[in-house]
């Protein structure tokens, strides 16, 4: 009874105008009083911002809000893969020979969320892991490892929630939902970066320049939360040991290392 009347009520509520009304609201000077009620009521880290709470015109400039220099400590083993957002680490796992994954109890299929069966090939019996943001997260995607890309490409038309409402009640959000896909080749292998929009807001906007990426560079930014997922190859990835789920992570933070 409960999945079939969540889905109704998103149905209704996530149409064409209704996002485009939330965007160009979120967008307009009007939204600017609700920078301080937003900020209160999610308890944002202001000492880390960029900018005094009063400079942000709008809501969806905080959304996209930049921090301080040196807010955040990344990992510089080479070896190593840090988070590439603020974010909970909510579950990691293997990819099946089938492309199926098991998230909160629902499969996925990694070959619908690629929407490409040659750059899925890579993928297969690797692993995954599901970084979650909610509105109060720092928007601002980094690059996990210091790579090449070899090809970035869209997705979808509407989106879904991504909390844990949507993961257990929607219909196969992360495979389904607007997303923008870049793949990254690194030394010991690729990684798939998988950037899923979020309920109403299809907003995520690529910033990085040229091919190469640094670990920890900013390559993309949300403008609302939602959710990344990482693919890794087979054999290339181990998780840093002390990570559990659910566990509230920041940019740059250890999640395992690469290897041949």
């Amino acid at each position: 009874m409960i999945q079939p009347l969540y889905r109704l009520l998103i149905e209704l509520t996530n149409g064409r105008w209704t996002s485009v009304i939330l965007k160009k609201f979120a967008q307009s000077r009007s939204s600017r009083f609700m920078v301080p009620v937003f900020a209160k009521a999610y308890h944002l880290n202001q000492d880390e911002m960029e900018k005094g709470l009063h400079e942000y015109p709008t809501l969806h400039a905080l959304f996209v809000r930049k921090l301080k220099k040196d807010a955040r400590e990344v990992d510089a083993s080479a070896d190593s893969v840090i988070s590439p957002v603020d974010a909970v680490f909510e579950d990691v796992g293997p990819i099946k020979e089938s492309s199926e994954i098991m998230v909160k109890g629902k499969i996925y299929s990694i070959e619908e969320m690629l929407g490409d069966r040659e750059v899925l090939e890579k993928y297969l019996n690797g692993t995954y892991i599901i970084l979650y943001l909610s509105p109060s997260h720092y928007h601002r995607i980094h690059s996990p490892v210091n790579g090449t890309i070899t090809k970035q490409w869209k997705l979808g038309s509407k989106s879904y929630p991504v909390n844990k409402l949507g993961l257990k009640y929607g219909v196969r959000t992360l495979a389904k939902n607007y997303r923008v896909i870049t793949e990254i080749k690194t030394d010991f292998g690729h990684i798939a970066v998988v950037k899923v929009g979020a309920m109403f807001v299809n907003s995520i906007e690529t910033i990085h320049a040229g091919s190469e990426l640094e670990k920890g560079g900013e390559m993309a930014y949300f403008s609302f939360g939602s959710t990344v997922v990482l693919l890794f190859e087979k054999n290339t990835f181990q998780l840093n040991p002390d990570l559990k789920t659910p566990q509230e992570l920041y940019v740059g933070a250890k999640l395992g290392t690469m290897h041949k």
